[in-house]
């Protein structure tokens, strides 16, 4: 049924994380699908001023911790090597989920969410964008 499951992820929100990846991996169990685990470090002010500077050690720092921590993510699900991926990109995190998306050609997207509350409801969630803006199926995993 899914060749491919793109799993989005916060690696500082373990919670999350765990969630979607465990339902993602029992999906991709199930029907033989790929997972490709993606984590968004979203560009913030401090960041565009440093490039601004010339504080490309900024982007670096925070890609290696990443880099990092998805490794040891992806090393602790149970899945052949051949059928897990990962990647990092920068950027707002339903704009390069949405894109990551189309690019690997994914049959659906996990995304953890927590319970909806007022700043949910007011300023939206990366998950509710997500789920409006995606061209594939989304699962929101609570």
């Amino acid at each position: 049924m899914y060749r491919t499951i793109l799993v989005p992820v916060d690696i500082s929100e373990e919670e999350l994380t765990s969630k979607a990846v465990r339902c993602a991996l029992d999906i991709a169990r199930e029907t033989g699908a790929k997972l490709h685990i993606l984590h968004v470090l979203p560009i913030s002010s401090a960041i565009i001023n440093a490039y601004a500077l010339g504080y490309m050690e900024i982007k670096d720092k925070a890609t290696v911790k990443a880099e990092e921590e998805l490794a040891m993510l992806v090393d602790s699900i149970d899945l052949p090597n051949d059928r897990i991926s990962y990647s990092i990109s920068f950027g707002s995190p339903r704009d390069e989920i949405t894109s990551t998306a189309d690019e690997i050609e994914a049959d659906l997207i996990v995304i953890g969410s927590r319970r909806p509350n007022i700043t949910t409801h007011l300023l939206g969630s990366n998950s509710a964008g997500i789920v409006r803006y995606a061209k594939t199926s989304v699962l929101v995993v609570r």
